[in-house]
């Protein structure tokens, strides 16, 4: 196996990692949505998975395909390629700018005022609604990375 084979490996390693983690999310939260003795503990669970393994997952997953891209002869203006780059570069920034301190915001919310109190339940709807632009556009990317469509020419 060469480096490259190693580096895909890798890559794919990651990928589960990350989408399958993320990919809980959701189920996780509506657990505990139906006995709310169980969202403190749940979305603080989901916190630590998000800063432990779901987040360093998607940043290995760009340097392990940057090393690809060098050691694959790919270029970076293929349009699959191209198109997921954009496309990890806003998940990133939603991710970091929205969801991340949407999170850390509600889990504090929450503990002061509980699940009813109407700044949680805004911030559990913005969550919910940045969650499901969040898995768009990773499953945009997994599609890309998978099929290598000609998207244009």
């Amino acid at each position: 196996m060469n480096l490259y084979g190693v580096l895909k490996f890798l890559h794919v390693l990651l990928a589960i990692a990350a989408v399958g983690t993320n990919v809980t999310y959701g189920v996780w939260i509506s657990r505990a949505a139906r006995d709310s003795r169980y969202l403190a503990f749940t979305l603080k669970g989901i916190k630590i998975l998000d800063d432990r393994v779901t987040n360093p997952a998607y940043g290995l997953l760009l340097l392990t395909g940057l090393a690809m891209l060098h050691f694959g002869g790919h270029s970076w203006t293929t349009p699959w390629l191209l198109v997921s780059l954009i496309l990890y570069a806003v998940m990133v920034v939603l991710a970091l700018r929205g969801y991340t301190p949407s999170l850390r915001r509600q889990i504090a919310v929450l503990e002061a005022g509980g699940p009813d109190s109407p700044e949680y339940r805004a911030l559990a709807a913005s969550a919910t609604r940045l969650g499901v632009a969040l898995s768009i556009i990773v499953v945009a990317i997994v599609f890309l990375m998978v099929t290598k469509p000609t998207l244009w020419g």
